[in-house]
């Protein structure tokens, strides 16, 4: 199957199904959020360790493993950045937020409707950006093993239905209708597409290319996962669920590296 149509059944049909889930039955709750965002980062902590950084250090060395880490986790960090200056936010990106609203960028926002919408419209913005490291992943990896490919595809349409949820709440309380939120939502996720097909140009150039990609790619995802995801999720439920469906994702992550 051709990577250009994994990363949009991923990234476009991930992020509209999510979407769809909070128009039919209303806006999200973190322990639903908490439950896939879990599950997705354990697949991704499995595949980024079992595959993508043999797979870095395979085609180059150590040492240009851990310099693509390095600069994929400063990239999320850089990103996140960004979106707090955007969103005004008081908090520091190095806390764990109260809540998923100050997670997702919209602390302070949720008050009234105009600021609903402005909220959600931050969040297109933000997660768009934050795809696009998946898909470099993604490329990559399909541009040598189109089975890792599915893999990676797999487990970024996972991750993207809470993202998908999460955007759609707040536009569909700021006024914007359902039909327009989907698709909106929907369109966000063709970022995916977009750093799938740098992995794939980058990943042809030459073999340390090739390494560089799945190794940033593997810091970036890392650090969500590590840095935001689980953190979050815990404070967010204040119970163990998201560890439990964390280590589950894990084991569901070894089984596709082994299939």
């Amino acid at each position: 199957m051709n990577i250009i149509v994994l990363s949009i059944l991923a990234g476009v049909i991930g992020m509209g199904l999510g979407s769809v889930v909070t128009a039919i039955f209303g806006s999200k709750t973190d322990k639903m959020v908490s439950i896939f965002l879990s599950l997705a980062g354990g697949v991704m902590v499995s595949i980024v360790l079992i595959e993508l950084i043999p797979e870095a250090i395979e085609y180059s060395n150590t040492l240009i493993a851990v310099i693509g880490i390095v600069l994929g986790v400063l990239m999320v960090m850089l990103l996140n950045n960004v979106m707090d200056r955007i969103s005004r936010s008081k908090q520091s990106s190095s806390k764990v937020h109260d809540s998923y609203s100050e997670f997702f960028h919209t602390e302070g926002l949720t008050n009234k409707k105009k600021g609903m919408l402005r909220s959600g419209m931050i969040m297109l913005f933000a997660i768009a950006l934050h795809n696009i490291p998946e898909g470099l992943a993604m490329g990559a990896a399909g541009y040598v093993d189109i089975t890792l490919g599915v893999s990676i595809a797999i487990m970024i349409g996972l991750h993207n239905i809470p993202e998908g949820m999460a955007i759609a709440a707040p536009l569909i309380s700021g006024g914007v209708s359902k039909p327009k939120t989907i698709l909106l939502v929907t369109v966000t996720g063709a970022t995916t597409v977009i750093g799938a097909i740098i992995g794939m140009l980058v990943g042809g150039i030459s073999y340390t290319a090739l390494a560089l990609s799945f190794a940033v790619a593997s810091g970036a995802m890392l650090y969500v996962v590590f840095g935001e995801i689980l953190p979050q999720a815990l404070v967010s439920t204040k119970d163990k669920i998201p560890a439990i469906f964390a280590l589950v994702g894990i084991i569901i992550g070894i089984i596709f590296t082994v299939i």
